[in-house]
């Protein structure tokens, strides 16, 4: 589950493994760079981050640039 209301299923391939040491963390571990590169891309295309709350999947060290919302019109 990335989030979601419903199941998405990410078929996990031979190359590369996965693993969740806990709720809010995954691991992908691969012996070819490429490969583990292009999964993670695959994953975190599911649910990128959104600007406003920061919520989604991002890579570790990843900055979002945070977006202020609406605010009232100033008379």
């Amino acid at each position: 589950m990335v989030g979601k209301s419903h199941p998405v299923n990410i078929p996990e391939t031979d190359d590369v493994k996965i693993e969740v040491p806990d709720q809010n963390h995954v691991v992908i571990i691969g012996c070819n760079k490429q490969k583990v590169g292009a999964f993670a891309d695959m994953v975190k295309r599911e649910r990128p981050v959104e600007p406003y709350k920061g919520k989604g999947i991002k890579y570790e060290g990843e900055w979002v640039k945070r977006k202020e919302g609406k605010t009232g019109s100033k008379k």
